[in-house]
């Protein structure tokens, strides 16, 4: 069901070689500096990684989440930061797509999926995480300007972006009182807090954004009023296969890195990989690995053929995730010391695979998703 095209074999080899191009010269030094590099996300923009599934009237290259999900694996095997960077990078060009209109298309696809522009996502607040709908930050229509005020928490590329696609209220309590917008980087009223200092994704960037009186033209509402919570839950539902995706990446390059260690690593006048304690976990990762494969494939393949895939979606990301962060920690265990120390990029595999269980929805979010799913397909059965 899932064999690849000659074209979708030649793209994720070509998005193979580019993530190392690019990428593996520096992913130590970033790490421990927590040091994002936007020139890296500019020469994956220039290798035709960062509009993947954007038509290619916008500077896209017009392909399916199958081939999207193909490349940030990838590009996660070798760095997991920057394959987030281009996931989010993803949000705002998937929301113009579907809720835009021409002029902010024309404005803002083109670069973003070129990777000259840098895009986020701005839902989350200190007191609203899963329960987003809950959100306060304000937006009040004042002539031709909305003026927006509230803080956002956790926003990757929180004061490297170009462009923020911010969830802000505009009526009442609850989801239909939530609109979107788009605020440039150098908005009036726009500034950054704490940049997080986070157990993995060190060089992904994660801050706090403050809007304090921000005003933006009208023109910058995406959709209609009250439409909000409908652009971020499908924004959501298409990350949870970006996410998904990075998260097979990172079990691939855990086992990698583990089975090979395995067959060089001599132990009792034999390699490790010989000794069944070992052998097996390494069965295991490869069947977590290729199994959290499949299913963020049938997700994507689902989204393309434009079937329902949301509760799909939250399969992979929950089986995935929780793939990552197993395999990851069953690489260290291969390695033992070795695996403990910076020596080896396992340990960072593990710690970047965490938060893959926490973004886009966590992973108890998607199994209240899946179980609602569930009810409504057994209900009175």
């Amino acid at each position: 069901m899932f064999t690849l095209s000659d074209d979708q074999r030649a793209l994720q080899e070509a998005a193979r070689a580019a993530a190392q191009s690019i990428l593996s010269g520096s992913l130590k030094e970033d790490d421990e500096a927590e040091r994002f590099r936007k020139e890296h996300f500019h020469a994956l923009g220039e290798a035709g990684l960062c509009g993947i599934p954007t038509a290619d009237r916008y500077g896209g290259l017009g392909l399916g989440y199958l081939e999207y999900a193909l490349v940030l694996e990838e590009i996660a095997r070798v760095s997991a930061s920057y394959a987030v960077t281009v996931a989010v990078n993803g949000l705002p060009q998937i929301i113009l797509a579907q809720f835009g209109d021409d002029a902010q298309r024309e404005r803002w696809m083109p670069g973003l999926a070129a990777g000259q522009l840098l895009g986020a996502f701005a839902l989350s607040e200190p007191g609203s995480g899963s329960d987003a709908a809950s959100l306060t930050t304000t937006a009040k229509r004042e002539g031709d300007e909305w003026v927006l005020n509230g803080t956002k928490f956790w926003i990757t590329h929180g004061g490297y972006a170009d462009v923020y696609v911010v969830m802000a209220r505009t009526g009442g309590a609850g989801p239909r009182g939530i609109s979107a917008f788009l605020v440039p980087a150098g908005t009036p009223g726009l500034s950054y807090g704490k940049k997080e200092e986070k157990m993995g994704l060190r060089a992904s960037p994660t801050a706090e954004i403050i809007l304090e009186n921000a005003r933006i033209p009208a023109s910058n509402l995406i959709g209609n009023e009250g439409e909000g919570f409908r652009v971020a839950l499908s924004a959501l539902d298409s990350g949870r296969i970006t996410i998904g995706a990075i998260a097979v990446g990172i079990c691939q390059a855990s086992l990698d890195v583990a089975a090979a260690y395995a067959c060089q690593r001599h132990q009792f006048k034999q390699p490790i990989i010989d000794f069944q304690a070992v052998g097996f976990m390494l069965a295991d990762m490869a069947c977590k690995t290729e199994t959290a494969r499949l299913l963020v494939h049938k997700a994507a393949s689902l989204r393309d053929r434009g079937e329902v895939y949301t509760h799909v979606a939250a399969m992979a990301k929950c089986v995935a995730t929780d793939a990552g962060l197993a395999v990851s920690q069953d690489a260290v265990q291969v390695l033992g010391g070795y695996g403990y120390t910076r020596e080896y990029p396992v340990e960072r595999y593990m710690r970047d695979s965490k938060v893959m269980q926490i973004v886009e929805g966590t992973n108890q979010v998607q199994r209240l998703v899946i179980a609602r799913h569930l009810k409504r397909q057994y209900e009175g059965a």
